[in-house]
């Protein structure tokens, strides 16, 4: 009798841990799936295309190996557009980082007007990008924009910013800042409310006066993780570019803004190269996880926590 009640006491616990287990599982299974079915598949998928000569609409299709990334890295077209991507994120992020820092300081010690410089920045996050582009071309038009109205009344000649191979790829940068710079306000705004008073005013009774030197030693340690999140987000934005290169430039002139992301989108849904498309998606991608952990690693050796 003892034997059986020590057995069912044991078998217990067991039940309990299995349920335990079956609940949990249960929970996850929901989010298990949909990463499986929206990141996991499509991203075997997207493997097994780029090993293909895959052309949208095709019935049939040939196993190439990796002959559409032979291919990719001898394209010239595919090389100026890495070389005009990394040029862009090269101009985007410091500008849309220190810029947002900052504005951010700047907006932080306001008490009154805060909140509306907050909404005044933020505008630009929550509008849509292809109708402001719009509105971008018209404001740098070289005849009818006012932006080249104030250069001619400054006794500058217009100049064809979006026209010109010169000028085009850094206009498109200056957009991009001004899209990212308040969503990256917002964030160093939280890692500024975070920072505890205590700190300033002992600082200042050790004679750290000046705002300068509070900000070195106080202010921008302690927003280390905030800054290496709003670096890396803002590099995958940067090399995630593609709406005002499309609506804007179109790649154009002479493929001086003619970017990765622009160029998948003309080899998968213009030209219909649906494998070598594939392929070039894998290099972005490879880009973005080398840059991104590299700048992770990098930074993170740096930050305060």
């Amino acid at each position: 009798m003892s034997a059986v009640s020590a057995s069912g006491t044991f078998a217990r616990p067991q039940r309990r841990l299995w349920l335990e287990r079956l609940t949990g599982l249960g929970f996850v299974l929901p989010a298990l799936v949909l990463l499986v079915l929206t990141m996991l598949l499509p991203l075997v998928v997207l493997c097994i295309l780029s090993l293909t000569n895959y052309e949208f609409g095709a019935i049939a299709m040939d196993w190439v190996g990796f002959a559409n990334f032979k291919k990719a890295l001898a394209d010239p077209i595919i090389r100026r557009a890495v070389g005009n991507t990394l040029l862009y994120v090269a101009i985007v992020v410091p500008g849309a980082v220190f810029g947002a820092l900052l504005i951010a300081i700047l907006v932080h010690g306001r008490r009154k007007t805060r909140s509306f410089y907050e909404v005044i920045y933020f505008l630009p996050v929550t509008s849509t990008l292809i109708a402001m582009a719009t509105v971008w071309q018209f404001l740098l038009h070289p005849a009818l924009g006012p932006v080249n109205a104030v250069l001619k009344w400054l006794g500058f000649g217009p100049v064809a910013f979006l026209s010109e191979p010169s000028t085009a790829l850094a206009t498109l940068a200056v957009i991009g800042i001004w899209q990212l710079i308040g969503f990256n306000m917002i964030l160093f705004l939280a890692g500024l409310t975070a920072i505890p008073r205590d700190l300033y005013e002992a600082a200042e009774i050790d004679g750290c006066t000046s705002p300068i030197d509070r900000f070195l030693t106080i202010t921008w340690p302690l927003l280390g993780p905030t800054t290496m999140f709003v670096i890396v987000t803002t590099m995958i934005t940067g090399f995630k570019v593609f709406d005002t290169v499309a609506v804007m430039t179109r790649g154009g002139p002479i493929g001086s803004t003619e970017v990765l992301l622009y160029n998948i989108y003309l080899e998968g849904f213009q030209y219909f190269h649906t494998g070598y498309a594939a392929a070039l998606t894998f290099v972005f991608l490879a880009f973005i996880l080398v840059f991104s952990v590299a700048q992770t690693f990098t930074l993170d050796k740096k930050v305060h926590y």
